[in-house]
């Protein structure tokens, strides 16, 4: 005997409540995992401070030595560490979500390299650093993302359109960053080259406080148009049926996570493959169900953890994060690539 409305509409409430569940747990895990690893790039390293010192140092207490290395050195490291996780994890999401692709992330798609170029030429041109390059990266990643976006939406955007867009920009970028190390001193070029490769080293609260204002925008941003994100995944014609207002909605997720990736590598360099890694295995952590906050958190998670281990993989020297990162990338893109082959997505 077929079972009634009210009987059905029961068994799909208990399903929604067990998924919401699932999914509060698993991103209260990963949350947890996120302030263990916080605190292991406080407190250890090649440094090593014990809880009751980090305690005493945050309350006022100046023990010679430690409470600088903790608040000029580490805490700053660890904040925006944290910080560009989230940045690059929610800011992959978006566009891999919106565009349906688990390649369309801002390091693939030219907006990361536009930013590379930007600051790559102030170091080079102009002798700029710290802040001026900072800024100059910012500038470049919204320039390129708005030159792709312009040049895409003739006849309105489409996710492929704008991913070869993005690619063909990366390469002009790419191109030019080139040119520029080639035809500059030594000392120069390898002050661009170490900014290319996405560090913690110069951590400072300044630049902290800046990502913080921007995150404080930005975040509830993207919270509130992930709404319209969950319709446009569906595609346009679907999400318009929904009651989506397609091309507002796009250019607002586009425009969102730009900023994300811009003030993320504004304050860091162009940390490879976060944005990329992200939200592939926040979907793998969700039963392939799309989340910002969890792509959020496990960028933090794999930023903080690879700075860990670049800090102190090799005794003696700290690498640049965006060297590890990078190497986890590489297998990760082939990984990616085998399961859509074997699932007749390849290409």
């Amino acid at each position: 005997m077929p079972r009634s409305s009210p009987d059905r509409g029961a068994g799909l409430g208990a399903i929604r409540a067990r998924r919401r569940r699932t999914t509060a747990t698993r991103l209260g895990a990963v949350a947890g995992v996120v302030v263990v690893l916080f605190a292991v790039n406080v407190l250890l390293g090649t440094y090593t401070v014990t809880i009751p010192d980090f305690l005493r140092i945050l309350g006022g207490a100046d023990i010679p030595g430690a409470s600088f290395i903790v608040l000029e050195n580490k805490l700053p490291r660890a904040v925006i560490g944290l910080l560009i996780g989230v940045a690059f994890g929610m800011s992959g999401a978006v566009f891999q979500t919106m565009l349906r692709n688990p390649l369309a992330s801002p390091d693939i798609i030219g907006i990361s390299y536009g930013a590379s170029a930007s600051a790559v030429a102030a170091i080079v041109l102009f002798g700029a650093a710290g802040t001026a390059v900072s800024l100059s990266a910012l500038i470049g990643a919204v320039v390129v993302a708005a030159a792709i976006y312009l040049i895409s939406r003739r006849g309105g955007v489409a996710g492929y359109r704008l991913i070869l867009v993005g690619i063909g920009f990366a390469a002009v970028m790419h191109a030019l960053v080139s040119f520029l190390i080639t035809r500059t001193d030594l000392r120069t070029a390898s002050e661009a080259v170490l900014w290319l490769n996405g560090s913690l080293n110069s951590s400072n609260w300044d630049r902290a406080t800046v990502l913080v204002a921007a995150l404080v925008v930005l975040l509830p941003a993207a919270v509130i148009l992930s709404r319209s994100l969950q319709g446009l995944e569906l595609g346009d014609d679907a999400a318009a049926g929904l009651g989506v207002r397609v091309e507002a909605s796009r250019l607002g997720l586009l425009f969102t996570g730009v900023a994300l990736a811009a003030f993320a590598t504004a304050a860091a360099g162009p940390v490879a493959s976060i944005a990329f890694l992200s939200g592939p295995i926040a979907r793998r952590l969700l039963d392939h169900r799309p989340s910002l906050g969890m792509a959020g958190l496990v960028g933090a998670v794999i930023v903080l953890g690879a700075d860990f281990a670049a800090a102190n993989v090799l005794p003696g020297t700290s690498l640049p994060v965006g060297v590890v990162t990078g190497a986890l990338g590489a297998p990760f893109l082939l990984w990616l690539l085998a399961t859509a082959n074997r699932r007749g997505q390849g290409g």
